[in-house]
């Protein structure tokens, strides 16, 4: 059987399908100057001609005789200790061929992935026996397009099927945009083009709702950190053959300087945008939604509605499927404007939350660059019932971000709504095919609408109640905690918000306008906002919509009138073509140049999951504007290593335009174990690579400080002291060791390992004596600072307590679970896990077969999961969701295993875990 990934791009969904393996026919094609490429095909005569086409060209290849031309020496072997990459060697070695004239395509893939031309600037077409034989036979048979179908798809596989987010790196606030960074906030029209060309782009533009994550970055598809990290536009393929050519070059310079200009040739014009937010607390819709949206007479040009706890159930938390989307969605469409026609351009869930944005059809050709991502702020970052969604798009030349988040609950965990929103800004990225990975503040405007729970600082319902009746507004707003997370400036300090003129939107009994009569008596408050930031947005309402009684919070709706830059073709087509002569006469006449304030940086004691920055200034010292960008060094495929990275990795300087880089190192668990073991080091060189010009060898060094986080459970049975009092030497030699003790019996009490790591007893013991009772525990999660506490403390010491809360030392033992290098179940008993996981005897007869230390761990962390079930009634703790929680952690596919993990093994993992909860106790 062959694995299919199904995907629907408006429901943000995939499903994963069995197909016979006679319906296609799989071609790998490989070339010494272009990566491999995976081609499907149908199983059929066109199939097997393209085969005898593919050899025949293979057989015509390898007879020539590869003799150098006269005048054409071989390329000199590079003479710098420091390795060149590929694309700066070519380019040498192409400039003593060419003398004056500028260097040809050295892109790394084949040139029917190329935006430019197959001719050099003399108009000189390339012969025919230099033709690339798989881009000869791609357009002898049509299949130019499937080559780049073919990467999309292979990345859109990958990518739609990572159900799980990753909660790396730590929650950052946003860099602002810094000035000669390029990104599309200001997007650009095309450039005019030959009316041959006319009819083919028309028809690539004619549908605007694009898949999310399409940024296809091959052999890096199962690894699990943030796409952004230590990650860049030249790791793109796609991105890197178009940069690899001149014309790729010349294009991106010119959209950078028409964005310089863009005031030139572009008109203000006033649109209506219509943005609802309600938490319809788990229920479905018991009455129409015209109410809410359509409060006024004339219809909106836009719609951006987000909802909130669309599903409660438990099962949900964990990104699975929700009936409740459907109806919603059937609900809204009954109920938008009447006088106006709309189409839906992009919706996404994640879990409870959904983001649904629908366009008047008399606008639908004016949408492009649509992208949708989502964010989980849950623990571990693998529940999503907190967390935020996004849509982003184009609407004429203005780029729009609707953001819809649900935070931290409760009233005194403030800190924690900061902290979701810190994380939701700091991991949301969006990834367009020839543009950097997009940021939420890189737009010209954002709308952040929600449930954000920000509650009121007064404890006393019968004293805000009283307030409430009397009219009192807003001197209970003194008291609202958003309003004072912004005003210190810890939450959403560029955003503006309107006048609220309506009371809380929070708590009600359902199906009432009633106070929460509850035991619990809520303290009303406005937990539903919109909020917004960018130029030319004026707010027209700001109401909630108490006809609606469905759920505990009432909706919330802003209606915008919004300027958008609307291009004007004549001054456009003037611009465009002033600026081409002016490029033209500056290229003959200069090289660019740039200098940097800095080359050598050193990161001094180095701790997991603890971010360091550095930066340093570059500036453009040349005649003419300039393209950058850090690129992989021979043989790599990233531009660094995994624990470093370089913000903005690319970008364009004007002549003496000056732009700050931060260099950031941050070790996740994706590098960590290599770290502690001494087989890397905080060593790496970058290289900012100068289009037409030089490249410039940044030095990275410093030491790192080993962590327990991310070392194996039988090096740490050794470990009688904390792994910081341990010489590094004996560090790496007991992990080379680690074999030689799995089953250690009689030896002395002095070399003789623990039963289980200190550093395990030390979380799981605080946790059994503190926080069996303690409300939504593994559901909240911890805090980063004490978070960062705890990993120091359980590196640096044996404590008798450790510190931070309950939530926080929870979170701890599960990253602590996660960074193993080699899982509780052992990988090379994955498989054996999931088909024994229907026969509980079976499955202890695998426990017993594990190395020492992961039998002893798993009896002891299931033995404590049983007990805090037993507080279920007060830690709202289920069987269900702890083993769907533990499962991912303690059962984890292998890393080289050839297929990805389908629902149905996770299902079976999940029992696997459920048998040993529900049982009795092990020995």
């Amino acid at each position: 059987m062959v694995d299919y990934y199904l995907f629907n791009p408006e429901a943000e969904e995939a499903l994963l399908i069995d197909f016979p393996a006679d319906t296609c026919v799989r071609i790998r094609v490989r070339g010494e100057r272009a990566p491999e490429l995976l081609l499907e095909l149908q199983d059929d005569e066109r199939t097997h001609t393209f085969f005898s086409q593919v050899k025949r060209a293979k057989q015509q290849v390898e007879s020539k005789v590869t003799t150098p031309r006269a005048m054409e020496p071989p390329a000199p072997a590079p003479l710098r200790a420091v390795p060149i990459p590929p694309q700066r060697a070519n380019k040498t070695a192409n400039a003593v061929v060419s003398g004056a004239n500028p260097p040809k395509s050295t892109s790394a893939l084949p040139p029917n992935l190329n935006n430019s031309s197959s001719t050099n600037q003399a108009g000189t077409d390339y012969s025919a026996d230099r033709r690339d034989p798989a881009k000869s036979l791609a357009s002898d048979f049509g299949f130019e397009d499937n080559f780049n179908h073919t990467l999309k798809v292979e990345e859109k596989k990958n990518q739609q099927n990572r159900l799980v987010a990753s909660r790396e790196p730590p929650p950052v606030p946003p860099l602002p945009p810094r000035k000669g960074s390029y990104t599309p906030s200001n997007p650009l029209p095309p450039p005019p083009v030959p009316k041959d060309r006319a009819t083919a782009i028309q028809g690539k533009d004619s549908s605007f709702i694009t898949p999310a994550k399409q940024d296809f970055r091959p052999g890096f598809e199962r690894l699990d950190r943030s796409p952004s990290w230590s990650d860049s536009p030249t790791t793109n393929s796609m991105r890197q053959a178009m940069f690899s050519s001149q014309a790729g070059q010349r294009e991106y310079l010119i959209k950078h300087r028409l964005g310089k200009k863009e005031k030139e040739y572009v008109d203000i014009q006033n649109f209506r945008f219509f943005t609802g937010t309600w938490n319809v607390n788990g229920q479905s819709p018991d009455s129409g939604l015209e109410p809410w949206l359509c409060c006024d007479p004339e219809p909106p040009d836009v719609y951006a509605l987000g909802f909130q706890e669309l599903d409660l159930s438990t099962e949900a938390f964990f990104y699975l499927d929700s009936s409740k989307e459907q109806i919603w969605v059937e609900s809204v469409e009954r109920s938008l404007h009447p006088k106006a026609k709309y189409k839906k351009v992009r919706i996404i869930r994640l879990v409870g939350m959904m983001l649904v944005v629908f366009v008047n059809k008399l606008h639908k050709n004016h949408i492009k660059d649509v992208a949708a991502e989502h964010v989980g702020t849950g623990i571990m970052g693998k529940m999503g019932n907190k967390g935020g969604v996004a849509v982003r798009f184009v609407f004429h030349n203005t780029s729009f971000c609707f953001v819809n988040s649900h935070l931290a609950a409760h009233v005194e965990d403030f800190e924690r709504r900061n902290q979701d929103y810190k994380d939701i800004c700091a991991r949301m990225t969006f990834h367009l095919l020839d543009y950097p990975p997009l940021s939420i503040v890189k737009h010209d405007v954002v709308i952040w609408l929600g449930d954000l729970n920000y509650r009121l600082f007064v404890y006393d319902a019968a004293e805000v109640k009283q307030l409430i009746s009397q009219n009192e507004l807003k001197k209970l707003q003194e008291c609202d905690q958003l309003n004072i997370q912004r005003q210190t400036k810890r939450a959403f300090t560029d955003f503006m918000e309107g006048e609220i003129n309506f009371v809380p939107t929070y708590k009600y009994d359902a199906k009432t306008d009633r106070w929460d009569s509850s035991g619990k008596c809520r303290v009303p408050a406005w937990c539903d906002r919109i909020l917004w930031r960018g130029s030319n947005v004026k707010q027209l309402h700001y109401r909630s919509h108490m006809e609606l009684q469905t759920s505990d919070h009432k909706p919330v709706s802003s209606l915008f009138n919004i300027g958008v830059k609307v291009v004007n073709d004549l001054r456009y087509k003037k611009v465009f073509e002033e600026i081409v002569r002016i490029m033209d006469r500056m290229e003959n006449d200069f090289l660019p140049s740039l200098s940097l304030t800095q080359r050598d940086f050193t990161f001094a004691n180095v701790k997991f999951r603890q971010l360091m920055r550095e930066r340093f200034l570059i500036t453009n010292d040349g005649q003419v504007p300039c393209h950058f960008a850090f690129i992989p060094k021979l043989n790599d495929s990233q531009y660094c290593k995994p624990w470093l990275r370089a913000e903005p990795s690319d970008g364009f300087l004007e002549p003496n335009e000056t732009l700050e880089i931060y260099l950031e190192v941050y070790v996740s668990k994706d590098s960590v174990t290599l770290l502690n073991s001494g087989e890397d080091s905080i060593e790496d060189i970058l290289v900012l690579h100068l289009d037409r010009g030089k490249d410039y060898f940044i030095t990275i060094s410093g030491n790192y400080l080993p962590s327990c986080f991310g070392t194996s459970l039988e090096t740490l049975c050794r470990m009688k002291k904390p792994i910081r009092e341990i010489p590094i030497t004996k560090l790496i030699d007991l992990e080379k060791s680690k074999v030689n003790f799995l089953m250690v019996d009689g030896v002395g009490t002095e070399d003789k390992p623990l039963k289980i790591p200190k550093e395990v007893w030390l979380l799981v013991n605080h946790l059994f004596t503190k926080s069996c009772q303690q409300e939504d525990l593994f559901q909240t999660p911890g805090l980063q600072e004490e978070l960062q506490s705890i990993i120091d403390c359980l590196d640096t010491s044996i404590p008798d307590s450790i510190p931070g809360c309950n939530h926080s030392v929870a979170e701890a033992l599960l990253i602590f679970l996660e960074a193993l290098p080699e899982p509780v179940v052992c990988y090379e008993l994955y498989q054996r896990c999931l088909e024994c996981s229907h026969d509980s005897r079976l499955c202890k007869q695998l426990i017993s077969q594990l190395p020492r230390a992961h039998r002893n761990v798993f009896r002891y962390l299931m033995a404590f999961l049983r007990e805090l079930l037993k507080h279920s009634h007060n830690n709202n703790l289920t069987a269900s969701l702890i083993a769907t929680l533990f499962a991912s952690l303690l059962i984890r596919p292998p890393p080289n295993l050839a297929v990805r993990q389908t629902s149905q093994d996770r299902q079976r993992a999940i029992d696997f875990i459920l048998g040993f909860l529900m049982g009795g106790d092990e020995e």
